[in-house]
């Protein structure tokens, strides 16, 4: 009976050793580095980030800033103790009155509005068509806009993607918000941008730049 019990045990520790170790489930994999967003004007350097939490536009926009698509484009509208917006292929040409207008075989891009990410100062958000035309608030394929009023505009939550942050340059915002303008708020003299992205360690953003992840 002993032999019989020190046998079964025998087994029970092989076939303990062969068996598979399982481990728990890890979630995704946090990235120690993210894109820096640096759009360069007549008046100064802005830089911004996005946010994970709107990929779709996050994607779009990494993807068109590293084509050079944004370069040569303008901030075609401006308003003071508003925003101020671009990123539209039409301000390349010499027509000023199809500034805003957008390409005519754009996609527009699946709303992504998330209670969370507000219009505060600074907020960077998708342009994009009216509600009567637009009922599910897609947003623009390559037009964007910068929250320039100190106090945000929050009466634009829930209504726009909000999908990046100004981190510097803000007052280059101003500076802009403040150029003069002719027909629909359009500033009179061209601002031009060029956009290129980094790769940089979250650390390195956040010592450069105090934005906290």
């Amino acid at each position: 009976m002993k032999s019989f019990f020190r046998y079964t045990l025998l087994v029970g520790l092989i076939v303990g050793l062969g068996a598979p170790v399982v481990k728990a489930a890890k979630g995704p994999r946090k990235s120690k580095k993210d894109e820096l967003v640096t759009i360069s004007t007549p008046q100064g350097d802005i830089r911004l980030i996005l946010f994970n939490e709107t990929p779709l536009h996050k994607t779009n926009f990494l993807k068109l800033a590293q084509s050079g698509f944004y370069n040569g484009t303008t901030f075609h509208r401006v308003i003071p103790n508003f925003m101020v917006q671009g990123g539209d292929p039409s301000s390349k040409d010499s027509d000023p009155t199809n500034d805003g207008s957008g390409a005519p075989d754009e996609k527009m891009i699946p709303a992504e509005i998330r209670p969370e990410l507000t219009h505060k100062r600074g907020a960077v958000a998708a342009a994009r068509t009216p509600d009567f035309i637009n009922p599910q608030r897609q947003s623009s394929a390559s037009q964007f806009y910068i929250v320039q009023n100190p106090q945000g505009t929050p009466h634009l939550n829930g209504q726009y993607t909000v999908f990046g942050q100004v981190i510097s340059g803000q007052d280059i915002v101003d500076k802009i918000a403040q150029q003069p303008t002719a027909d629909r708020n359009r500033p009179v003299t061209d601002i031009k941008m060029t956009v290129k992205v980094e790769k940089l360690r979250k650390k390195k953003i956040t010592e450069l730049y105090g934005y906290q992840y």
